[in-house]
């Protein structure tokens, strides 16, 4: 079973569609989240949402209570959560994204992509993360082509994932395959 923790985001139920074409998911609302239910699930996801990381601290919580126990998927503001959670600055960038189509590139080797791919992806997000950034286990994976902002995390030794675009979205293309590929890993 998939866990989504929903930060009151419109885009929430399109990720729980989603990820329910590869698990039963169970979705809750931030501030009302069922420990029982996160305890029988194999995977927490972090969803997108307004404002700012420091603005969920129960979120955080559970962050930090279940990492390095279930798998972790953060999309935007999950994304941008985990990684302030792990010590990260996130900020304003100068150009705010939202419904913007860009081309991100894999750039580690380390990544469960393979290096040098290009994906088009949807980003809807003001706030970004501030480097350079520096925590154990954790790679900055995939950058924008044009602004080289992170765009992805891996964390493969305690299973802990990152989007800061929205695999979900129309505008990714191939979005089922990402989310299939880090499921899988």
């Amino acid at each position: 079973m998939i866990y989504v923790i929903d930060h009151n985001d419109s885009f929430t139920h399109n990720v729980v569609h989603q990820f329910a074409l590869f698990d039963k998911v169970v979705c809750d609302n931030y501030s009302d989240i069922n420990e029982k239910k996160i305890k029988q699930s194999s995977t927490i996801v972090f969803s997108p949402g307004p404002g700012n990381p420091k603005n969920y601290p129960i979120t955080s919580k559970i962050y930090k209570k279940f990492k390095g126990k279930k798998k972790m998927i953060g999309i935007c503001l999950g994304f941008q959560h985990i990684l302030f959670c792990e010590g990260a600055k996130i900020i304003e960038q100068k150009k705010i994204y939202h419904g913007f189509q860009s081309n991100i590139k894999v750039v580690n080797d380390k990544s469960l992509f393979k290096k040098g791919k290009i994906f088009k992806v949807g980003r809807y997000h003001s706030l970004k993360l501030k480097e350079p950034f520096k925590s154990n286990n954790f790679e900055i994976t995939m950058r924008c082509l044009k602004s080289k902002v992170a765009m992805a995390f891996e964390n493969n030794k305690e299973k802990i994932y990152g989007f800061q675009f929205h695999p979900e979205s129309f505008l990714t293309i191939n979005g089922k395959v990402l989310i299939k590929k880090i499921l899988s890993a």
